[in-house]
């Protein structure tokens, strides 16, 4: 094979490309369930976080993790594998989280001010929050209730936190 050039298709791919790669095909399959987190370690722990636009299912994590385990070679490289859905305090990283827990209430933290509103809207830009504070009255003595709406865009989130009542 001296002197041939090797088409780019056959280049080796990292570990991580692989699986990266794994986890893109078997997502096209799920169209409602979406990648939140990939990591593997240095001791080739692969650890896969999702959240999909109903929830993530067990079986989604299992399929996915099916289509990972059944297509890497262990003889090759050995390594762990853990596929999970986020956990309910994960914070929200995409906007597509956002978009699915429209209505309910979230914990926001920028960089002047913790705000815990309800999730109004959301698009590609910013999110609006509502809620309702109590304010003085701006003619009379005494406070008021009053309903606030504050519009954020996603630059300026720190972290935002679905909180979960019982």
């Amino acid at each position: 094979m001296r002197g041939l050039s090797v088409p780019s298709f056959y280049k080796i791919m990292t570990f991580k490309e692989k699986v990266n790669a794994l986890i893109t095909e078997a997502l096209l399959e799920k169209p409602s369930i979406f990648l939140i987190d990939l990591s593997i370690s240095d001791s080739f722990k692969i650890s896969v976080g999702l959240d999909g636009d109903n929830g993530v299912a067990l079986q989604d994590c299992i399929d996915i993790s099916r289509a990972i385990e059944n297509n890497l070679d262990r003889e090759e490289q050995d390594f762990s594998l853990e596929v999970a859905s986020v956990g309910v305090g994960s914070p929200l990283k995409f906007t597509r989280q956002y978009i699915k827990n429209i209505g309910r209430t979230l914990i926001v933290t920028t960089n002047n001010e913790k705000i815990e509103a309800e999730l109004v809207e959301a698009n590609d830009v910013f999110i609006i929050l509502s809620w309702e504070a109590r304010e003085p009255k701006k003619i009379g003595k005494g406070k008021e209730t009053v309903q606030k709406e504050q519009q954020i865009p996603y630059t300026e989130i720190k972290e935002a936190i679905v909180t979960v009542t019982f």
